[in-house]
């Protein structure tokens, strides 16, 4: 165990580890609503993509857009190179990862179509034990099977709080709690969440903050 007191880590990857630029979520927001015959402002797009509270659904039903149409035109929109080309990692992840002894691995709600080509484009394939992307299978966080899943493919034991995952929604720290992991909310400066409080075991603005 490390002196973190931690024998493992999990990550959530957007918003914690990486992230895009501003310009990307507009453009891709932007045809995903010309595809669905509605127009979404530069605040409604990144409400959309970040699913900030319960800002998503409320715009949707607003809009009259069924939920699975709109997932399944978002995924026909997105493709990996044009998303890794605005991608980027956080300093902060990257100091960190290096630096920590103990496993680190990646539970996401990034699609595996997306992830694993992003993270092989940036070049950071290799600094995850294993990387679960959540489906219908493996379930949703909040929902601890992901995390129990990525648990077993690192091989790492859990006597009482011997794991903790960081991530930047409430789902990623509910999703600890409800795995029996120590939850940490990563609240980067530049998000405003609105709508839904989070309460994890320990609040940071960058993941430089834990120790390793």
């Amino acid at each position: 165990m490390t002196g973190s007191g931690y024998d493992f880590w999990l990550l959530d990857l957007d918003g914690t580890v990486l992230d895009v630029e501003r310009s990307y979520i507009h453009e891709t927001m932007r045809e995903v609503g010309h595809r669905l015959g509605h127009d979404f402002s530069a605040r409604e797009a990144e409400l959309l993509w970040y699913g900030i509270g319960n800002a998503r659904e409320t715009l949707l039903a607003g809009a009259d857009i069924d939920a699975d149409r709109f997932w399944r035109t978002f995924h026909a929109v997105e493709e990996p190179d044009s998303r890794g080309r605005s991608t980027y990692v956080y300093d902060d992840a990257e100091a960190f990862i290096s630096q920590v002894e103990a496993p680190v691995g990646v539970v996401t709600h990034c699609q595996e179509y997306l992830t694993l080509p992003i993270l092989d484009q940036l070049g950071i394939d290799d600094w995850f034990e294993t990387v679960v992307c959540c489906d219908d299978e493996t379930g949703w966080k909040p929902d601890p099977n992901p995390v129990e899943l990525a648990i077993e493919e690192m091989g790492v034991g859990r006597n009482g709080h011997a794991g903790a995952m960081a991530g930047d929604m409430p789902a990623d720290v509910r999703a600890a709690h409800n795995a029996g992991l120590d939850g940490i909310h990563v609240s980067r400066p530049d998000r405003n969440w609105e709508g839904d409080r989070v309460l994890g075991d320990r609040r940071i603005s960058a993941l430089t903050e834990l120790p390793g």
